[in-house]
C-alpha cells in the first residue's frame, strides 16, 4: 500500500476505534492525518470505501496474530485451537483495545446488506473456519459454540470491563474440547 493510503488507514483506524464509525468525520480524519482532502478522495471514492479499508487491514491483522498464537502452541497438553483465546487476552489488556472493530461496524452499519456489515459477518465466518482448521471435520458444530465464546469474551471485556474473559472462556473450551474427544 502507498505510504500515504496507509497512514490515511492507519489514522482513520485509530478515530474510528476510538470514537466510532459514524461519529468520526473525513475532516477529523484529515486533521489528524495532516492529508489533504484531495488525497484521500484519490485513495478513496467514499468514507465507506475507507472503513472497508480499515476493516480489511484490521481483518488481516487479527488472523495473523491467532495464526501466530496457534503456531507457538507447541504444549502438547494444550489444544491448538485454546491459543485464540490467549491472543484476546493479550489484545483485552492492551492499550489498544477498544472493543472488536467488526462487531463495533455491523452496529453501526445494521443493514444486512450494506457492505460494511457484510464484511464484518465475513470476518466473524473466517474466525469460525480458522477454528475449524483445528478441529476434525466432524466437529463443525464444536466450532461455532468455541466461536461463541470467543465472541462472548470480546463482549464482556468491552462492555462489562470483565479483562480477564478471554481466560475464563479458555477455560469453558476446554471443557468443550474435552466434552467432545469422549
Amino acid at each position: 500500500m502507498q505510504p500515504r493510503k496507509q497512514h490515511l488507514v492507519d489514522t482513520a483506524l485509530a478515530l474510528f476505534n476510538q470514537n466510532g464509525y459514524h461519529a468520526t468525520g473525513i475532516d477529523l480524519i484529515l486533521a489528524q492525518s495532516k492529508v489533504s482532502k484531495a488525497t484521500l478522495y484519490k485513495h478513496f471514492r467514499s468514507k465507506d470505501e475507507l472503513i472497508l479499508a480499515v476493516l480489511e487491514q484490521r481483518h488481516n491483522q487479527v488472523l495473523a496474530n491467532i495464526h501466530q498464537k496457534i503456531e507457538q502452541a507447541t504444549s502438547p497438553k494444550m489444544h491448538p485451537v485454546l491459543a485464540i483465546f490467549d491472543a484476546l487476552d493479550e489484545w483485552f489488556n492492551s492499550d489498544n483495545f477498544y472493543g472488536c472493530s467488526f462487531i463495533n461496524a455491523s452496529a453501526e452499519y445494521a443493514a444486512a446488506l450494506d457492505p460494511i456489515h457484510v464484511f464484518a459477518a465475513q470476518h466473524k465466518q473466517a474466525i469460525v473456519d480458522l477454528i475449524n482448521t483445528q478441529l476434525t471435520p466432524s466437529d463443525a458444530k464444536l466450532a461455532e459454540q468455541i466461536s461463541l465464546l470467543v465472541e462472548g469474551a470480546i463482549v464482556m471485556a468491552h462492555t462489562r470491563g470483565i479483562k480477564n474473559s478471554a481466560i475464563t472462556a479458555k477455560e469453558m473450551a476446554l471443557n468443550l474440547l474435552a466434552t467432545s474427544q469422549k
